[in-house]
């Protein structure tokens, strides 16, 4: 090969190089922790500025102060515990319930428009009304909350799934009939890989909600968790330790919110291929 040859291939296919984003030392990438930063600074402005005597707005060190008994007693780790079990069983359960369903009502147009006004329904029925049904059927129990939980929860991944399982190409539902593919490898082969994005478009949605519908359940039913300690705290006008166990919920939904974060890219990076 002449060198005329060779520098016009160095010309032509530069060295690929990989671009890496930016991480922190811990291997995860660090923006939802600047996220935080709005936060930190105001309750560092809140605890310069506010009044510890204060029977309303109380700064963050008298928080500290009021939740510290809860972690001592292993109350509030506890709490924390139920509140998270019931958030991601809930989610589990609403994204596999959803999907399914979605699927299976976005494939036919006889059963979407048969099933519609009751799905309608069903979605607008605000999950506060379902307590007391839900109570006098389960008890006051975790089933109890799961079910109060799974049904708001479900709704952001059904709506997504039927919308996105409509919008299908037939040309592409074509392909696995003209291979004479068996139901099971259609399913994971051509729906699981093209419905994925939009389930885990609507578990982004549902990831949140599932936490702020078991909050209002704990805080009404008064079922161990971070809503119940909120609800005694209100009755008992411990302001300090309501602004805690606030944070502690914040806290739990940022993580809440992360965790699908992340397994959504996980997942993209798998169906694009970019894991191999």
């Amino acid at each position: 090969m002449s060198i005329a040859e060779a520098e016009a291939r160095t010309t032509v296919a530069p060295p690929r190089t990989k671009v890496r984003r930016r991480k922190g030392h811990d291997g995860m990438g660090t923006g939802p922790l600047r996220g935080l930063l709005p936060l930190v600074l105001l309750l560092v402005i809140w605890q310069v500025v506010g009044d510890p005597s204060s029977p309303y707005f109380p700064p963050p060190s008298k928080w500290v102060t009021e939740v510290r008994p809860l972690l001592d007693d292993g109350v509030l780790a506890t709490a924390i515990g139920d509140t998270a079990l019931t958030v991601v069983l809930g989610l589990l359960i609403a994204t596999v319930l959803g999907a399914a369903l979605g699927a299976l009502v976005g494939a036919n147009r006889t059963l979407d428009r048969a099933a519609g006004p009751t799905l309608e329904f069903l979605r607008v029925l605000p999950a506060a009304a379902l307590v007391p049904l839900a109570a006098l059927l389960l008890g006051y129990t975790l089933e109890m909350k799961l079910a109060v939980v799974i049904l708001p929860a479900t709704w952001p991944v059904l709506l997504t799934v039927r919308s996105a399982r409509r919008a299908m190409s037939p040309v592409l539902l074509d392909v696995p009939r003209t291979l004479h593919l068996s139901w099971w490898a259609r399913t994971r082969k051509i729906l699981v890989p093209a419905l994925t994005p939009s389930v885990l478009l609507g578990v982004r949605v549902s990831g949140p909600l599932a936490l702020i519908i078991a909050l209002l359940v704990e805080i009404v039913t008064k079922i161990n968790g971070i809503g119940a300690l909120l609800g005694t705290a209100q009755a008992t006008f411990k302001s300090a330790q309501v602004f805690g166990l606030l944070v502690i919920a914040g806290l739990l939904g940022f993580a809440v919110n992360w965790l699908v974060t992340r397994a959504e890219s996980a997942v993209n990076v798998r169906l694009t291929g970019g894991g191999r």
